[in-house]
C-alpha cells in the first residue's frame, strides 16, 4: 500500500473530530455510539482548539489524497494523562485501511517526533480488548495501571538515541 506520512496542517485540524470518532473502540457485540459523543467534554478535550497549545502535535498518513489515519497528541487531562510534562497519545485509521502497518508506521514517526522535540515520555489509554494494545506494546509501550478494562500505557522515549540518529542523518 502506497502512503505518505507528513504533518497535519493547520485546515485539515477538523478532520481530527472524524478519527476521534473512529478511535473509540467498540466491543464485539456492541452497537457503534452516535458521532456526537465526540462533544462529550470527556472526549472533546482531544481535539478542542487542536494547533493551538505548545504541545499540540499530529501527523497524518495520505494515500491518493486522502487522509486515512492521523496520530496526535497533547498534554491534557484525558483517560491516559499520568502528569502535566506527558503528552497523551491518540490514534485512528480508517477501518478500510486498517491491518496495512499505517498505524505502526505513524506511530513509529510520532514516538521519532516527541523524541526528537525532547519529550521523555508519552501516554495513552487502551481498551484491553482493542487489537490496538498489541501494537503498543510491539512499540514499546508498558502498562502502568489499570482497570478490569482498560490500561494506561507509556513510552519512554531515548534522546540519545535520537540524538545520534539526528547527526549521522546530517
Amino acid at each position: 500500500m502506497d502512503y505518505k506520512i507528513r504533518t497535519l496542517k493547520t485546515e485539515e485540524v477538523p478532520l481530527l473530530e472524524e478519527f476521534l470518532y473512529e478511535a473509540i473502540f467498540i466491543p464485539a457485540g456492541m452497537e457503534k455510539p452516535p458521532r456526537e459523543i465526540v462533544k462529550q467534554p470527556e472526549l472533546e478535550v482531544y481535539i478542542r482548539d487542536f494547533g493551538c497549545k505548545k504541545d499540540d502535535h499530529a501527523l497524518v498518513a495520505e494515500a491518493k489524497n486522502k487522509i486515512i489515519g492521523a496520530v496526535w497528541v497533547r498534554i491534557m487531562d484525558d483517560y491516559g494523562h499520568i502528569n502535566d510534562e506527558t503528552p497523551s497519545l491518540a490514534i485512528s485509521v480508517l477501518n478500510e485501511y486498517r491491518g496495512n502497518g499505517v498505524g505502526t508506521a505513524l506511530m513509529e514517526k510520532m514516538l521519532d517526533h516527541l523524541s526528537m522535540s525532547g519529550y521523555t515520555c508519552v501516554s495513552l489509554s487502551v481498551h484491553k480488548a482493542n487489537y490496538a494494545a498489541k501494537m503498543y506494546h510491539n512499540l514499546g509501550f508498558k502498562v502502568i495501571s489499570e482497570n478490569a478494562e482498560d490500561c494506561i500505557m507509556v513510552h519512554k522515549l531515548d534522546h540519545k538515541k535520537c540524538s545520534e540518529k539526528r547527526d549521522t542523518e546530517a
